[in-house]
């Protein structure tokens, strides 16, 4: 298990209790009152830490090593039922977006997600969860032909914003995300967006416009990361944790301001301290999303879809 800054004496605590244990197995001392001593001040550092996170330390654990990605997820929902789709039928497959058919307690969904990789060489190969225009494009097709087939529609989102290469903008990145923007707020199906980790910029927006937008408890949803924020306003990184906190990116902020619908809850410590019922969770959600959409008509569905997104930013005062 690694560690964030904020959870080194949750660290310390964890490795006396293993000293303790060993010691009383290596020997005849009765050690089961410290241990129990330890067990209880553990428990607490644990509330203590997690119950008070600030806004920059749940974009900490948005991003820990050990976190749920969106594959991990697809397999854990559709329980080896998904079929993985590729490319966008011009330029090539983007291998930082995933998508697919599988069932989720036996409700067939296309998927459509953005994939960081577990490791150096895989996030390599999925460019860090930064789509490119085919990417979209090819999550588009996919949305499109969930629509033909009468398919309600999964987006897990992952990503730390679209790639920002030259070659990106000359293969029409913006054109790509607005235009799956301005598709999926009249697709004629039910959708169901699900912020798993990083949700930043476009390149979260690009596959996020749903019906249901369900934002996990500790992720961050917001126009730009903390850190590129502090970068433009003050020119240095260093003033990222006020950015955080400006920029009012966490589940409860969103919620608040009316711009997700649902926070799912997640295990003491984040969803990497107990994936399976961090898995079951989830699927409860979203079955729980798809029940209240799918007995709506197709007109409904866009109706609803389109007012919701229209009133947001409205004011009054």
């Amino acid at each position: 298990m690694e560690y964030l800054d904020f959870e080194l004496p949750i660290k310390e605590l964890e490795d006396q209790l293993e000293k303790c244990q060993a010691i009383g197995q290596e020997s005849n001392i009765d050690v089961t009152n410290t241990c129990k001593q330890i067990e209880k001040k553990l428990e607490d550092t644990k509330k203590k830490i997690y119950k008070n996170l600030t806004a920059w330390q749940r974009v900490q654990l948005s991003r820990h090593p050990n976190r749920p990605y969106t594959l991990e997820h697809i397999t854990n929902l559709t329980k080896g039922t998904f079929l993985e789709l590729f490319g966008d039928r011009s330029f090539k497959d983007d291998k930082a977006m995933v998508g697919g058919l599988g069932k989720i307690d036996g409700q067939s969904f296309m998927i459509v997600g953005q994939q960081k990789g577990i490791n150096m060489k895989m996030r390599q190969l999925r460019n860090f969860g930064m789509a490119n225009p085919e990417g979209y494009r090819k999550a588009l097709r996919l949305m499109k032909m969930a629509e033909k087939f009468n398919i309600p529609v999964l987006t897990l989102i992952d990503t730390p914003g679209a790639y920002p290469g030259l070659e990106a903008e000359e293969r029409g990145q913006g054109e790509a995300i607005a235009r799956n923007i301005f598709e999926m707020c009249r697709l004629k199906t039910p959708i169901i967006s699900v912020i798993v980790g990083e949700g930043a910029s476009g390149g979260a927006l690009g596959i996020g416009v749903g019906d249901r937008v369900l934002m996990m408890e500790n992720t961050w949803y917001s126009v730009i990361s903390p850190e590129s924020c502090s970068s433009i306003l003050w020119k240095s990184w260093e003033y990222k944790e006020q950015a955080a906190e400006a920029l009012k990116l966490t589940s409860a902020d969103m919620k608040k301001q009316k711009l997700v619908d649902d926070i799912i809850p997640e295990p003491l410590g984040g969803a990497h301290y107990d994936k399976e019922t961090t898995f079951k969770t989830v699927q409860q959600y979203i079955m729980k999303s798809y029940n209240e959409l799918k007995d709506l008509s197709t007109t409904e569905l866009v109706a609803q879809r389109m007012d919701k997104y229209c009133k947001m930013g409205e004011f009054k005062e």
